[in-house]
């Protein structure tokens, strides 16, 4: 099958649930305390501004370097940042729920102390399984992410072929792709996640190597967001789950 000629995933700017989440850890709380589903929590007021940068950012990239292609998660963060990107650019952005942020099940809206202290017997049991194949009840291991984006993969190279793609989504899934990409171990993408935090609107990417293979070009970059004047966050994702 043929490659893309280039694949970006961009992290969403900062949300309103990071913002929450980052206060409860701070103040030793059980709950983010969020009224919004996941899927509606909105971009915060400096998020904004950092979707605006990026797209400042690609704006300027030589013509040859913009994307052909832009496919984001269908959460209100992500759509939002990919709207704010690429207004002005007319690449067509198409909505893949195979992007959406991984499902916490019970533990959705908890904090570590809140999955301590509420669900004892899930956090021995997720120490016990390790990260990558823990399945929360009623949400999805890391592993669940990875099948879904293989099959996003495939079609992109299907469809894509030769094609510079651009998506936005979430944290874990830059994580997923780093490990699909690049025929990571379990062990090599659990110890990406204890040594990186990825950050709100951070770009990695990779491109097609002589060999016609994507290589890794850069990893959870945010220089465009130091150039264009706007405030880096790297704020974890509300997935209540140690690194």
């Amino acid at each position: 099958m043929a490659e893309l000629a280039a694949l970006w995933i961009v992290r969403h700017g900062e949300s309103a649930a990071n913002v929450a989440a980052t206060a409860a850890e701070a103040a030793g709380g059980e709950l983010i305390g969020l009224n919004h589903r996941d899927p509606d929590v909105p971009l915060s007021p400096t998020g904004e501004e950092q979707a605006r940068a990026t797209g400042r950012w690609l704006a300027g990239l030589p013509e040859q370097r913009r994307p052909d292609v832009a496919l984001t998660s269908p959460y209100v963060r992500a759509v939002r940042t990919a709207e704010l990107a690429l207004a002005g650019t007319g690449v067509e952005i198409s909505r893949d729920e195979r992007l959406r942020d991984r499902e916490l099940g019970i533990l959705d809206g908890l904090t570590e102390r809140g999955v301590a202290r509420r669900f004892p017997e899930e956090a021995e049991r997720r120490t016990r399984l390790g990260k990558f194949y823990y399945r929360p009840p009623g949400g999805e291991s890391w592993t669940d992410v990875a099948l879904r984006l293989r099959t996003l993969l495939a079609d992109l190279r299907r469809d894509h072929a030769g094609r510079r793609v651009l998506l936005f989504g979430h944290d874990a899934l830059v994580f997923v792709l780093r490990y699909l990409v690049e025929g990571l171990t379990e062990a090599e993408l659990m110890a990406l996640t204890r040594q990186h935090s990825i950050a709100n609107c951070s770009v990695t990417g990779w491109s097609a190597g002589a060999d016609g293979r994507l290589r890794p070009d850069i990893f959870n970059d945010v220089r465009h967001l130091h150039r264009q004047g706007a405030r880096p966050t790297r704020e974890d994702e509300v997935d209540a789950e140690p690194v």
